[in-house]
């Protein structure tokens, strides 16, 4: 049990210190989640990050909160999803109460401004290292359909316009198909 409690307590001050100190959204705090419970701790496997990160995606809802979900449901069942919810949304929930309240003195504070407009460079640049890290993980798995997958993903997104609700449902009917297959195929062996 003091194992359990360890692990719950690294859980909470990891998520915490992730969401207070992430800005930019989801993507970002995928990369620091990645590096905090896959690089550092061990506790999960780079694959199976990817395969969180994917659920957390399509799941509705934030996707910081969500990966939260997932990885802490993941480490400690219900209790660590409940324990990572709470530690991510206690950063957001205090930081907005605090503008809310002085958002006349922030809204036309030139330092915070461009504060936050230089943040935006760094938040970009952090996206585009998920991008690659993702993209590279898919690629070194050397399975052609998810390569293709992710190719004509990206190329209905970014060239035909299609919307990303609409991509992440046919992803999702193709990973059951494929799983299908895959399980039939295993089955007849």
């Amino acid at each position: 049990m003091k194992n359990r409690k360890e692990v719950l307590i690294k859980l909470f001050i990891s998520t915490l210190y992730l969401s207070a100190f992430t800005f930019g959204g989801g993507y970002v705090i995928v990369t620091l989640m990645k590096k905090k419970f896959v690089d550092e701790y061990h506790w999960i496997e780079e694959n199976e990050m990817l395969d969180l990160v994917a659920i957390a995606q399509s799941a509705p809802g934030a996707i910081a909160v969500n990966g939260a979900i997932v990885v802490g449901y993941k480490l400690a069942g219900l209790i660590g999803a409940l324990t990572s919810i709470i530690a991510t949304i206690i950063p957001p929930f205090v930081i907005i109460s605090l503008i809310s309240v002085f958002y006349a003195a922030f809204r036309s504070n030139v330092v915070i401004s461009e504060l936050l407009e230089g943040m935006q460079a760094g938040v970009g640049a952090v996206i585009a290292s998920v991008v690659y890290e993702m993209g590279a993980g898919v690629a070194q798995s050397r399975s052609l359909p998810s390569i293709l997958i992710m190719i004509l993903s990206f190329i209905a997104a970014c060239v035909f316009q299609v919307n990303v609700i609409y991509i992440v449902l046919v992803c999702i009917g193709l990973g059951i198909v494929r799983t299908v297959l895959h399980n039939r195929k295993e089955a007849g062996k």
